[in-house]
């Protein structure tokens, strides 16, 4: 576990670790609403060369609209991001913790959400580590 999240590295290639991730999340509830390839995007950018590297941003529509229901300006932090990166000979996943996010809002109608969505990215984080 990393100060923001759920860190793991896998000893699996780049695209085979995108698709346990984007499986893994769905059966939790959380699909993929933005998918940012970041090599690509700096590529084209800067035509500066980088590792594959995604930026997933995931949502639980029910919990979401929970947490918008109980405070519409936390969708400043929606959705939940998941980072997949190529790193030498393997993929590391990081899983943003929902409590390091909310836990500076200190606003109690939003503590159920933000630990049911822990909970749920954390068997997430368990899941892909097979």
């Amino acid at each position: 576990m990393s100060e923001l999240g759920f860190h793991s590295k896998l000893k699996l290639p780049y695209e085979k670790t995108l698709e346990i991730v984007t499986e893994a999340l769905k059966v939790e509830g959380f699909g993929v609403l933005t998918s940012i390839d970041f090599k690509e995007t700096m590529k084209k950018k800067l035509d500066a060369d980088f590792r594959k590297y995604s930026i997933l941003g995931v949502c639980n529509p029910p919990l979401a609209f929970q947490a918008l229901t109980a405070r519409p300006d936390v969708g400043l932090l929606l959705p939940c991001n998941v980072i997949v990166y190529e790193d030498g000979d393997g993929t590391v996943v990081n899983i943003i913790d929902p409590l390091s996010m909310t836990g500076f809002i200190q606003d109690t109608a939003l503590d159920p959400v933000a630990e049911d969505a822990k909970k749920r990215l954390w068997r997430v984080h368990e899941a892909i580590q097979g």
